[in-house]
């Protein structure tokens, strides 16, 4: 059967671009179809624009192994591209002594997973590095960074055109079908026209939208457990006034609810609050204004003195998460989908934190899997 594309990918975001790009530098035709109007306008530009370490997940999950060599190639891509970025290193915080046991936790599990350089820091330590921040203990991560997420899907979508790749903006993919020994992806255009296109290869890169899509393409969400469950997380941006300044990135311990309510350092040198955690049964993306105390509250915990009247409505961004509320650590899903029936479709599910650091790493696999 005559194809019309080696590979298609599904989502504009900041994965689905690295595996367009990927792809198309493997040598595949390649088309990309977003359903928004532009690429990279979900997930990949509503985050606090970190390259994360490795620091957090499970040593041998792909969430591990995916971000830590997803950072590496990132800090290259940035080197050779001229990304906008930086290396501010990140101080994770113990604000009691029951936390520090947590740090010395991290500060294991960063270091089997590959995050280098880690130090845990004392008071003193950590006041002469970060003088407005006050804990007993700090875990000092210094391959953490920020980055530009715009320019970044910007540089991954250049990459993708140059080698070939075409991307198609306003494009909602409505089924992928088994076709004669390769797969069919049936698409509507802006006015409501449907395309029927014919390839060998499918990578469902939806984000936000990554169940409904594998959905469409037959597989059963609960039998597999690639149900979404949306988390919307707001930010709250630091008065240019206010008397608060930081050089690196400041986080709380983790919990079981995430990373919890973080201070940030963009690239112009702004101070953001965020992201908190909020299941939710739509997607939107207003910020209350009103939380602005508890926001203040919980960074006054290693920040003291921010004021709520500091703190003004920021963005929000809303997690792809595959855990809900209460349930356990759930890992990137990465996979090709033959044993269910469907050869050539690769899904990319739950991709949240640390999906922007892993992107590249994430694309790579890809290539793998549908060699």
């Amino acid at each position: 059967m005559a194809r019309d594309a080696d590979a298609i990918v599904v989502g504009g975001g900041v994965v689905g671009l690295a595996t367009a790009a990927a792809l198309a530098r493997a040598g595949r035709s390649v088309l990309l179809l977003e359903r928004r109007r532009g690429f990279g306008q979900e997930g990949s530009s509503r985050n606090s624009g970190v390259i994360h370490a490795g620091l957090y997940y499970p040593s041998g999950s792909l969430k591990a192994r995916l971000c830590v060599a997803g950072r590496e190639a990132l800090y290259a891509r940035c080197e050779r591209e001229g990304i906008p970025h930086r290396r501010t290193g990140k101080l994770v915080v113990a604000t009691t002594s029951a936390e520090v046991e947590t740090l010395e936790r991290l500060f294991a599990l960063g270091s089997a997973n590959g995050a280098p350089g880690l130090e845990i820091l004392d008071a003193a330590e950590l006041r002469a590095r970060e003088p407005a921040v006050r804990a007993v203990a700090a875990l000092w991560s210094p391959a953490t960074g920020i980055i530009d997420p715009d320019a970044l899907c910007a540089s991954f979508a250049a990459e993708a055109e140059a080698h070939g790749a075409v991307l198609l903006a306003s494009r909602e993919v409505v089924a992928i079908e088994p076709s004669s020994g390769a797969l069919r992806v049936i698409a509507t255009d802006p006015d409501g026209t449907r395309a029927r296109i014919d390839c060998a290869a499918v990578v469902n890169a939806a984000g936000l939208a990554a169940d409904a899509v594998a959905a469409r393409a037959g597989l059963d969400l609960d039998a597999k457990g690639y149900r979404l469950h949306p988390c919307k997380g707001d930010y709250f941006a630091l008065a240019p006034g206010a008397p608060l300044r930081l050089a690196t990135l400041v986080y709380p311990v983790p919990s079981d609810a995430g990373l919890g309510i973080h201070a940030t350092v963009d690239l112009g040198g702004r101070i953001r609050f965020g992201p908190d955690a909020e299941y939710v049964e739509r997607v939107h993306y207003d910020v209350d204004a009103a939380k602005a105390q508890r926001f203040a509250e919980a960074a006054g915990r290693f920040l003291p003195g921010v004021r709520p009247e500091w703190l003004t409505p920021d963005q929000a961004g809303v997690r792809p998460k595959l855990a809900g509320p209460g349930e356990p650590f759930r890992d990137f899903v990465v996979a090709e989908e033959s044993a269910a029936g469907m050869a050539g479709l690769v899904s990319c599910i739950g991709i949240e934190s640390p999906g922007l650091t892993a992107a590249p790493a994430i694309a790579d696999r890809v290539v793998e899997l549908l060699r």
